[in-house]
């Protein structure tokens, strides 16, 4: 086995053109691969094996979108309770608590479609 990076052991560069619509439908394979482009088209075009490691984890963009959505309204929620309690109001541990177990719903769900077990 050779020594250094597999970066550095790469040093040939072989350039296709590609419309932006090749270009995208590629990259969004690759990304569907958990693969860089670079990997994807390595392995599409060489059948050579897939990474030790997997860098880029597959991300399903409509999933990621819904989450930062949440991720909206819990800040929202947790803003208003700074806001009331700010002023002096009543804020109820209850309220607190839901907007806490919320945020822990979404860093599990966040978690699980990065590829990570929580």
């Amino acid at each position: 086995m050779t020594s250094g990076t597999e970066k550095r052991a790469r040093s040939a560069h072989l350039t296709i053109r590609f419309t932006p619509e090749e270009r995208a439908s590629i990259d969004s394979a690759a990304e569907r691969a958990g693969l860089t482009s670079g990997s994807y088209a390595r392995q599409t075009l060489l059948g050579a094996p897939a990474p030790r490691q997997v860098r880029r984890p597959p991300v399903e963009r409509r999933e990621l979108a819904r989450l930062l959505g949440e991720l909206g309204k819990i800040g929202g929620n947790l803003n208003q309770l700074a806001k009331a309690a700010n002023q002096g109001l009543t804020v109820f541990h209850h309220e607190i608590l839901a907007a806490l177990g919320g945020l822990k719903v979404l860093r599990e769900a966040l978690l699980k479609a990065l590829g990570r077990e929580p």
